[in-house]
């Protein structure tokens, strides 16, 4: 089964994708994923694509549909049957739409704190330092608020979002493809009721 995640900012998409992958064995591709990851192993694919990054420049759909499909068949190899794509335009057989509150999303991003040390992530009430705004990975008392975890940030973000995905949504309704999945409590029971939606396992 093919699937994208849609949500607005602080929905849990990231997070939910970790654990498809983990309890399902799914592949998740991405393109900044495949682009990154070609520049990295500096494959002949990786070096054409670093020079257009290098030169500010957007990345050819014919480059991006190649690495996808090096990575499909890679896959597909290896006895992967199921997907989960992230910016890539590709055949869908579900787009979830997550499903969230402001007031969630405001709870959850605006208690978001990074160390500007050594960059470590915590949140104020759901994973909270041990020793207050001190980080417990490098010990520095570096912990901040980035601008836009602010709450007037955040509010206008869900607003730019609530604009730019609502094509989408029409696209994915049109198709039929889209399902609605509620997800505000804990991350196992939202990709618990996932998989039972979609009959996964």
């Amino acid at each position: 089964m093919n699937l994208t995640l849609i949500g607005p900012p602080g929905a849990g998409k990231g997070t939910l994708s970790t654990r498809l992958v983990e309890r399902l064995g799914m592949m998740q591709l991405s393109t900044g994923d495949l682009l990154r990851k070609a520049v990295k192993d500096q494959t002949p694919l990786g070096k054409q694509v670093a020079s257009v990054m290098a030169a500010g420049q957007l990345v050819a759909d014919d480059i991006v549909t190649r690495l996808l499909r090096a990575n499909l068949e890679r896959a597909l190899g290896a006895g992967t049957t199921s997907f989960l794509f992230d910016g890539l335009k590709v055949k869908l057989d579900r787009a979830v739409r997550m499903v969230v509150s402001e007031a969630v999303v405001l709870r959850r991003l605006s208690g978001r704190r990074v160390c500007r040390n050594c960059g470590a992530t915590y949140h104020i009430e759901f994973e909270p330092p041990k020793v207050a705004d001190t980080c417990d990975q490098c010990g520095q008392k570096a912990l901040y608020q980035r601008t836009d975890d602010r709450e007037e940030s955040i509010r206008e973000r869900l607003r730019v979002y609530g604009l730019e995905s609502r094509p989408l949504v029409e696209h994915y309704t049109a198709q039929g493809i889209l399902v609605d999945l509620p997800a505000e409590d804990a991350p196992d029971a939202i990709c618990d009721r996932l998989v039972k939606m979609l009959g996964l396992k």
